[in-house]
């Protein structure tokens, strides 16, 4: 779905007057063209709306069928205790709109699994977090067929992770222009003289060069053969834990729990014990402190990984700078950051 650029108003121009001198007056009509979709209310979804909407998008729905908890009180800000039991999309309306009037602003207490495919066509990006892999997979295909741009992210405790699904992409970056030394020629145009004095300082000018990358569907991402990697390869991406929790949800059909933290513990550890060997990974490659500390959603990792989502949503909303293709994971416990790619891609 190609968003065609809108006209930016006065007002509009004045609030958004640092952000298009930052990423230019085209790029800030692409954004104020684009109808934005996000699954899943919890902290990192309250993370990515926040960002997305003080960008200036034309519009934004939040999906959430599940209702205000106590542990949203650790990271969903936009939520206020009082309403712990009323459904949690709604309730994250008012907040969101008051951050941006520009932006039309919707709230959807509805399950996005239920919803039909053309639910989903009328936008021009769909994040999804917090997700079962299932439902990631269907938006994911739904999203390649018809140009949607697809992003999702979840946060386990201190880990977090986000996926982006772009299909074929093009963007503009800008780059040093190497400036070539002048000299002196004579008629016939050759060299005459030494060249010029390097000055101290050399000018740098930039260059604007348009490139496009080929993005992989997240089902070919989770099915990646493992085996094939060596172990240097394994240990650069931490610990695989996405894939062993979103088993969790698929079998457990809810998230590992604090309530349940001994008992869930020891399911995900099965869990990662069958798939290792499924994939055919020695168990001594992957450490197992994710176990103890993949419960709940803790803020500053929410911070951190939604407004990386939202960083790549701007990014490719605007078709501005170099996506990252297409993990991006983050450790809390260390506080590191890995973009990997999982799946085959090609760049041009």
């Amino acid at each position: 779905m190609v968003e065609q650029s809108e006209v930016i108003s006065e007002d509009e121009a004045a609030l958004y007057d640092r952000q298009i001198r930052l990423w230019g007056l085209d790029a800030q009509k692409r954004l104020h063209a684009a109808r934005v979709l996000v699954i899943g209310m919890r902290g990192l979804g309250a993370e990515v709306v926040k960002n997305v909407v003080l960008a200036g998008v034309k519009s934004i729905t939040l999906l959430d069928h599940s209702q205000v908890t106590k542990e949203d009180a650790c990271s969903q800000f936009l939520v206020h205790r009082s309403e712990i039991g009323k459904n949690r999309a709604e309730s994250s309306l008012e907040k969101t709109q008051k951050l941006n009037p520009m932006v039309n602003v919707k709230a959807l207490p509805d399950e996005a699994s239920e919803k039909p495919d053309d639910f989903f066509l009328q936008f021009s990006v769909i994040c999804a977090t917090c997700c079962s892999s299932e439902l990631l997979q269907r938006l994911d295909n739904l999203c390649f067929k018809n140009n949607i741009k697809f992003f999702a992210g979840d946060v386990f405790g201190y880990y977090g992770f986000m996926f982006s699904d772009l299909g074929q992409h093009e963007y503009a970056e800008e780059v040093l222009k190497k400036l070539e030394p002048s000299t002196d020629v004579d008629e016939q145009g050759e060299s005459c003289s030494p060249p010029t004095k390097k000055k101290k300082v050399d000018d740098k000018e930039t260059v604007v060069v348009k490139k496009s990358v080929t993005f992989c569907r997240l089902q070919n991402a989770l099915e990646f053969d493992w085996s094939s990697s060596d172990a240097k390869t394994l240990k650069k991406t931490p610990n695989t834990y996405f894939i062993f929790l979103l088993s969790f949800i698929k079998q457990m059909g809810r998230r590992p729990a604090i309530e349940s933290k001994e008992e869930d513990k020891n399911k995900l550890q099965a869990i990662r014990q069958e798939t290792l060997e499924q994939m055919k990974i020695n168990p001594d490659t992957l450490q197992e402190e994710i176990f103890n500390h993949c419960f709940a959603e803790v803020g500053p990792v929410c911070a951190i990984v939604g407004g990386v989502l939202a960083q790549e949503i701007i990014k490719a909303v605007s078709h501005k700078d170099q996506p990252h293709n297409n993990f991006f994971f983050y450790n809390g416990m260390d506080g590191s950051g890995l973009v990997d790619c999982i799946g085959a891609t090609t760049e041009k």
